[in-house]
């Protein structure tokens, strides 16, 4: 207001007219008349605001009166009230207490009268009855007890007696360790004797008197004299011709887990029984220490025995020659006759004998059975001592794993030096050595020729013998090796035979398709001969087979992942033989690589020596058929001559003349190499040649230019087609695919105008053909028939 008023009285000041002065004191008058009215208001809601200060005070009064009354009920009444109810709580406080001490007191008295009288009966049951079993027990009971409670003042003023005077502990530990002494003469003698019945007897005790660690230990002790008298008699027994039986210490490490494990499994409920949960792992661990001790003396008798280091000299210094000098550039042969008794002679009988392959075989059977049994073990004991409840979550399962005590035992440190190591070189070897001496006796089928008049005796496929000698100790080799369930075999030796395959085996076969039956024209311009031909042929055959033979191997491995009739799979048969961690999927995995490496491997090869044969042997005589197929053939006759007419050779008229010679040149071309090569080979090579055959023809078809009239060109698309169904009979409808140029091109020739006007400029594809050619190129091609 006092704002508003200064500003109005400025106003005022600054007015310089009467319009001005009469507005400014309109505006006076207004904020008057609102001042005025605010006023009247807060007089009128005075009444209101004094009857209201009024109540206020009257219920002030009546409250005031409230206090009073409710303090003298406090002080009168309720102050003695509370005192009560404090008294009487704090009274049921002290009662419950006393009655928790009373109870206490009790709970004592009654451990103290029970280990009373369990100090009293060890002490009557060791006396005259000598009930050991009853002296156990009430030891068994006294251990109950709380150790507080035992060692009490209490219970030393209480426990003892005339008859037993020492403090309790005093008589429980001398009663416990008199017990264990005893227990354990009682234990060995009957260990001694053989009483089976008495050993259980006492074993059974030794946990009542709270000597678990001497029971174990002492049956520890005495399943492992019973280990180690059972190998040794199973060892010392055998004659000496017994023993250089191949698998004779494959059969002693068998006998020898055997007993193990019927030892472990036979007497687990009884140990668990009595010793608690968990507790034969301890018998395991000292079981696995005589292990050590009985398996290192049968693998160190059968390492020495065998001459194994020797052995591994011998294979390590075999320089495999044969292999060696087959890669080596093929050298000029040497004027003059080779003298008798040379190095390459001399050196080659020598060398096979430097190695018995008899005897490496045997080695390899009889450590793959080792190997094979203690992978059987290893996975037993890693069972016994895996969790009761696994740690994986529900659907994952991430497989067994090792217990540290058989890990990183002496036993397991020699199967890896003694049977590991030695099997993985060997087997290098043997597969090797195998590789070469199949090609060193490598026979190719007999009577195999290239005239279809004349029967072929042997049976197809034509392979050399090469072929199944190989693979058929891959087979072997990869079923031994699985057979250890080893992951470090599997992971040397499946890569290893990958590796030979690719190199050796492959690279013999192209060593001899380049030096030895290359089909090469012994005159310019002339064909291979057919002795080459058929051995090129032949070894491209054993690329085919050899890749089934790889293809089936693998697929009978890997077999059983097959679906049994539902959508779940079925467990891989590597789960059983590697159950440890994911050595199942990795060697799974391993073996698919081996497949797919000789497969690429061979790919290449197979790819060049097809475009090889094509290039020698068939090329040079397409273009011939094809000629021979088209000669004197008219594209423009008229419309009173006959388009077959007649030939020089005396041939008869006949509408598909064009076809049925095509199909005799070719044929004669086709059927003979038909007839040797593999069903895959012919694909791939027919492939090829039909991909030649199919540019020629459309050559052709170009070279009628301006020589084909309309009447022609029906001749035309009848004789092309007559040739393309010639050269894909018996063959798979996709070889046609080739063909498809040359069919639209004699498609255009034979179009009435109106059509031709309807697809001339079409963009592709949109009348329904899916043309392999531009519109400029279909206009050329329309052009070829003359009009």
């Amino acid at each position: 207001m006092e704002n508003g008023h200064i500003e109005t009285q400025s106003d005022i000041y600054a007015a310089t007219s009467v319009a001005e002065i009469h507005a400014a004191l309109a505006h006076l008058q207004q904020q008057e008349a609102t001042v005025t009215q605010r006023l009247n208001d807060l007089i009128a809601s005075q009444k209101d605001l004094s009857r209201e200060l009024g109540r206020l005070d009257l219920l002030r009064a009546h409250l005031g009166t409230q206090v009073v009354n409710t303090r003298a009920i406090s002080n009168g009444m309720l102050s003695d009230a509370a005192s009560t109810a404090n008294r009487i709580s704090s009274a049921v406080k002290r009662l419950d207490h006393e009655q928790s001490n009373v109870k206490a007191t009790l709970e004592v008295v009654e451990q103290v009268a029970e280990l009373k009288s369990c100090v009293l009966g060890v002490h009557g049951s060791m006396g005259a009855p000598q009930d050991w079993e009853t002296a156990a027990g009430y030891l068994s009971r006294a251990a109950k007890i709380p150790e507080e409670v035992i060692n009490g003042s209490f219970a030393e003023e209480i426990v003892p007696t005339a008859e037993v005077p020492d403090p309790p502990r005093v008589t429980l530990d001398a009663a416990a360790e008199s017990l264990c002494g005893l227990f354990l003469r009682e234990f060995e003698k009957a260990a001694k004797d053989g009483d089976g019945s008495r050993v259980t007897r006492f074993f059974k005790l030794f946990p009542l008197i709270g000597r678990t660690d001497v029971g174990l230990d002492a049956y520890g002790r005495y399943v492992c004299h019973g280990v180690a008298s059972k190998a040794r008699t199973n060892f010392n027994s055998a004659a000496p011709a017994q023993r250089k039986e191949g698998n004779f210490y494959g059969i002693t490490l068998t006998k020898l887990f055997e007993h193990i494990a019927q030892i472990v499994d036979g007497h687990e409920p009884l140990v668990e029984r009595h010793y608690g949960p968990g507790m034969m792992l301890k018998v395991v661990e000292r079981l696995q220490i005589e292990a050590d001790v009985q398996g290192g003396i049968v693998l160190d008798t059968w390492h020495e025995e065998r001459n194994v280091d020797r052995k591994l000299t011998d294979i390590k210094s075999y320089a495999f020659s044969f292999l060696v000098q087959s890669f080596k550039a093929p050298a000029k042969p040497a004027t003059g006759t080779p003298r008798s008794n040379s190095p390459a002679t001399v050196g080659r009988s020598s060398e096979d004998e430097g190695v018995n392959m008899k005897e490496i075989d045997s080695l390899l059977g009889e450590s793959a059975l080792m190997l094979g049994r203690y992978a059987l073990y290893s996975r037993f004991l890693s069972s016994k001592c895996a969790p009761r409840e696994s740690p994986d979550p529900p659907g994952i399962d991430h497989g067994l794993v090792m217990p540290p005590f058989l890990a990183t035992s002496n036993l397991h440190k020699k199967v890896s030096s003694h049977l590991v190591e030695p099997f993985n070189a060997m087997t290098t070897f043997f597969f090797r050595r195998s590789v070469e001496k199949a090609f060193q006796m490598d026979e190719s089928p007999s009577d195999l020729n290239l005239n279809p008049n004349k029967p072929l005796r042997a049976n197809p496929p034509f392979i050399t013998s090469a072929v199944d000698v190989v693979m058929y100790i891959v087979n072997q080799v990869l079923q031994r090796s699985l057979a250890t369930s080893q992951r470090a075999i599997v992971a040397n030796v499946i890569p290893t035979i990958g590796s030979v395959l690719g190199s050796d085996f492959v690279g013999m076969i192209q060593r001899k398709m380049r030096d030895e039956s290359y089909p090469k024209p012994v005159i310019q311009g002339g064909l291979p001969p057919e002795d080459k031909v058929i051995s090129f042929l032949i070894l491209i055959n054993n690329l085919d087979v050899a890749n089934d033979y790889i293809h089936r191997i693998v697929e009978q491995q890997l077999g059983a992942h097959a679906t049994n009739g539902t959508d779940a799979p079925v467990k891989s048969p590597f789960q059983d033989l590697f159950p440890f961690g994911h050595d199942a999927t990795f060697v799974e995995n391993t073996i698919k690589r081996m497949g797919s490496s000789f497969t690429s491997k061979t790919a290449e090869l197979l790819s060049d020596s097809i475009q090889v044969t094509f290039h020698n042997v068939l090329k040079p005589r397409v273009r011939p058929i094809l000629t021979e197929a088209f000669r004197d053939i008219d594209y423009m006759p008229t419309g009173q001559e006959d388009n077959a007419g007649q030939n020089e050779d005396g041939e008869s008229d006949d509408a598909d003349l064009v076809k049925s010679r095509f199909d005799r040149g070719w044929g004669a071309l086709i059927r003979p190499i038909k007839r040797i090569l593999t069903p895959a080979n012919f694909d791939r090579l027919l492939n090829v040649a039909v991909e030649y055959l199919a540019n020629v023809l459309e050559k052709r078809i170009r070279s009628y230019y301006g020589k084909v009239n309309e009447l022609g060109a029906v001749r035309l698309e009848r004789d092309i087609s007559g040739v393309i169904s010639a050269a894909v009979v018996g063959s798979r409808y996709r070889l046609r695919d080739a063909f498809v140029k040359c069919t639209q091109m004699t498609l255009i020739m034979n179009m009435e105008e109106d059509e031709w006007e309807e697809v001339a400029d079409e963009p592709q594809g949109e009348s329904g053909i899916p043309w392999v050619m531009d519109s400029e190129e279909r206009r050329r091609v329309r052009a070829i028939v003359k009009g």
